[in-house]
């Protein structure tokens, strides 16, 4: 079988004015296409373009389930702490100090589990109405 030659040997030169290139480099950013020239030639040759698009309400998602998430790692690095707490205590008096601050803790956990579930139950009705 004969080996097709796919070098490129040809230019073609193209003049845009600065808005016409930032236009262009816009829709070439959205593409999956990994150079400039890869995307010029398939819209030129009439070639299908693989574009990616953005759901805001995705990104919004995403953004709270961060949020929602460095919350959560902070609450349990916060009980970590209050074990570890418990576990060097030596003396009844701190042992009766700790316990009143693992109450303390371990309701400010409990509250920002409920924040947690709600804000997704909230999250997951607007999800579901649009």
């Amino acid at each position: 079988m004969k080996e097709e030659n796919n070098n490129r040997t040809k230019w073609l030169h193209l003049r845009l004015s600065p808005d016409e290139y930032a236009k262009v480099h816009r829709q070439f950013k959205r593409t999956t296409a990994r150079k400039l020239s890869e995307y010029a030639r398939k819209v030129l040759l009439s070639k299908p373009v693989t574009v990616n698009h953005r759901n805001a309400s995705l990104d919004e998602l995403m953004t709270e389930l961060i949020r929602l998430r460095n919350e959560l790692t902070a609450a349990g690095n916060n009980f970590n702490q209050a074990v570890k707490k418990l576990n060097s205590l030596s003396q009844i008096s701190q042992f009766r100090d700790w316990l009143i601050a693992y109450d303390s803790d371990k309701k400010k956990l409990l509250d920002q589990i409920d924040e947690i579930k709600n804000h997704i139950a909230e999250t997951s009705k607007k999800w579901l109405q649009s």
